[in-house]
């Protein structure tokens, strides 16, 4: 049996803190994305603010690399979020929590020391893609 090869995917925006990191990675029908800053890339800066400015910020990083593998945050399967302050999750979960209204993925929330870049919010997630990038319909079975 061939293992499944990981496809990168990669877009313009949103920024990643480290060139050795790859955004995301597809296997199969799953995306699997690297934890998220809250990063405007249009500055290349940390979002500034309150945590719900910062949360809504990495939603629309993830929601970029999603879309450029065919996907969205209507299918993300799983979330993983760190925090530097526990205090912080009411309203960063309030935040991520609006995204996901009729299908909620699981979760873990982790409390962590430090981030990179001096962040005090990062979110990681996986989600289904409907069709995974390259594969073709058979014309008479209709199956991938």
């Amino acid at each position: 049996m061939n293992a499944p090869q990981p496809t990168e995917i990669s877009t313009p925006q949103p920024p990643i803190l480290s060139k050795f990191l790859s955004p995301a990675h597809v296997v199969g029908n799953v995306i699997h994305c690297s934890g998220q800053l809250p990063i405007d890339p249009n500055t290349g800066r940390l979002v500034a603010g309150c945590i719900q400015a910062r949360a809504a910020q990495i939603l629309l990083n993830l929601n970029t690399i999603l879309t450029a593998a065919g996907s969205s945050l209507d299918c993300v399967i799983k979330l993983s979020i760190f925090l530097t302050d526990m205090q912080d999750w009411g309203a960063a979960n309030a935040v991520l929590e609006s995204a996901f209204m009729d299908t909620k993925p699981v979760c873990t929330c982790v409390a962590v020391e430090d981030l990179p870049g001096g962040s005090d919010l990062e979110v990681e997630c996986s989600a289904l893609i409907a069709r995974p990038r390259g594969s073709e319909r058979d014309s008479k079975t209709g199956l991938l």
